[in-house]
């Protein structure tokens, strides 16, 4: 009887010894497997800079028949996400000259409206494209004059006196009021730039009306 169970634990072995285990079969099929684990595998560094390039175009009183666009590039990593946050950081890093429009940066005011790669909107609610769009350019309005002006024609009749608005006119404004005359539908309308003497466009109209 022993040494019946003898023979059969020396046969288990010889037979274990022939056919590798399950854990041997896996580390065979896959030479590289334990060297992988053993390893931790560093993650790949990411880019330091995310550079974007702006084409602003550009206007010189002293040569104006020669607009041109100017290039300038900003790392995205050290400006604000609008398009006003790039511009702001133009003019006071790289080149003071740059001359524009800007008050609230809250989408209120209008100021900072333009054509931002060929769409008229607001700077200041206007994200930055991702700099593998390629260059953004940006533009005055269309069919307005550079040189702005807001001299009135006549002077007031009551100077220095306050216009007062009862609550039955102000509840009139209801549904005009939103309208932060920015020029942007205006300036899109192909009838206000073939005849801006006939038609002053909706935000004109939306103005006189209120």
């Amino acid at each position: 009887m022993a040494s019946s169970l003898l023979r059969r634990g020396v046969s288990l072995a010889r037979t274990a010894a022939a056919s590798p285990s399950t854990a041997a079969r896996l580390v065979a099929a896959r030479p590289h497997a334990s060297e992988a684990e053993a390893q931790k595998v560093e993650p790949k560094a990411r880019p330091t800079t995310d550079v974007k390039t702006f084409q602003i175009y550009r206007w010189n009183p002293d040569n104006p028949s020669k607009p041109q666009l100017q290039d300038f590039q900003i790392d995205l990593k050290e400006c604000g996400p609008m398009v006003l946050d790039a511009l702001i950081k133009i003019k006071n890093e790289m080149d003071p000259s740059l001359t524009f429009r800007r008050s609230c940066r809250e989408g209120i005011c209008g100021s900072c409206a333009m054509n931002i790669d060929g769409c008229n909107g607001l700077a200041c609610l206007t994200k930055i494209p991702e700099s593998s769009a390629g260059p953004t350019m940006i533009t005055p309005l269309p069919h307005m004059s550079i040189e702005p002006w807001l001299k009135r024609k006549s002077p007031p009749e009551n100077p220095g006196k306050e216009i007062l608005q009862s609550k039955k006119d102000r509840a009139k404004l209801d549904g005009m009021y939103e309208c932060i005359l920015c020029a942007c539908c205006s300036t899109s309308c192909p009838s206000y730039w073939w005849n801006p003497e006939s038609y002053l466009g909706p935000a004109a109209l939306l103005h006189a009306n209120r």
